[in-house]
């Protein structure tokens, strides 16, 4: 004779922080779930007029240091093309975003390859 396992039906993990009062939306729009990003927490810092430092930074979004000057460099400079201003300000240094640059889109590279013939 075979006997058949019986499932148990629980309740999923997070279902238990919803009973406490911490719930998400359903629906999260993507213009709301782009600001719960990391990348926007930063570049919020360096829109400041007083501008962020790399401590700050590294609190709002638990990098490494190492991480955020690679994001500062490679993010905002490069790949957002906006102005990082670098001021030293004391012993540590303050960057911030200048006001009047905006993101541009960067257009990517078409190869100019020909297709490989079957």
């Amino acid at each position: 004779m075979s006997h058949s396992k019986t499932v148990k039906i629980t309740e999923p993990p997070h279902a238990r922080s919803r009973a406490d009062g911490l719930t998400h939306p359903d629906f999260v729009s993507a213009a709301s779930a782009r600001a719960q990003t990391k990348q926007e927490a930063v570049l919020i810092l360096l829109r400041q007029p007083r501008g962020a430092t790399i401590a700050a930074i590294i609190k709002a979004t638990g990098w490494q240091k190492h991480s955020v000057r690679g994001f500062l460099s490679a993010v905002v400079r490069k790949k957002l093309r906006l102005t990082l201003v670098s001021e030293k300000a004391g012993e540590e240094r303050i960057y911030r975003v200048e006001e009047d640059s905006k993101p541009q889109r960067v257009k990517r590279k078409i190869s100019a390859r020909p297709a490989a013939s079957p």
